[in-house]
Parts: C-alpha cells; sequence; structure tokens
C-alpha cells in the first residue's frame, strides 16, 4: 500500500482550468476530476466556462441528441 500520493507532473506548455479554485494552471495541478483542458493557451484556458457554456448550447440544440419530443411521448 503507498503511504504517498503519486503527483501529477505538469507539461510545460499545457493549460487546464481548475474547477475547484477557479483558476488557471499551466500543467495539471489538481485531479481530473476538478479541471477541464488540456488548452493550447492560458488565454484559452482563462476562457474555459464560456467555451463550456457554449458548447453546451450547441449539444442541446444538436437535433441528433434528441430523438424523443421535449414532452417525453414517443410517437414512434
Amino acid at each position: 500500500m503507498a503511504l504517498f500520493k503519486k503527483r501529477t507532473v505538469g507539461k510545460p506548455g499545457e493549460w487546464y482550468y481548475c474547477l475547484e479554485h477557479k483558476k488557471v494552471e499551466e500543467g495539471p495541478e489538481c485531479p481530473a476530476k476538478d479541471r477541464f483542458g488540456p488548452y493550447a493557451s492560458r488565454t484559452e484556458a482563462e476562457h474555459a466556462m464560456e467555451i463550456a457554456r457554449e458548447r453546451n448550447v450547441q449539444w442541446e440544440n444538436d437535433p441528433k441528441w434528441h430523438d424523443a419530443p421535449a414532452d417525453g411521448r414517443n410517437d414512434a
């Protein structure tokens, strides 16, 4: 049994947005479950939440992902 957690080593040039600390980090500092990325630049990582919002809107409006009618009925 390991006594210490193995720390993930970050890579220079890969940027992440930490959801827990609400900050940009170069290389992964926080666990994968708490971050978005990697992004190619610091600026892109700074806009991670906006990018996620835009992608969510695109996904919600994609007809390929809405097989059933909005009222929950399946008239097929």
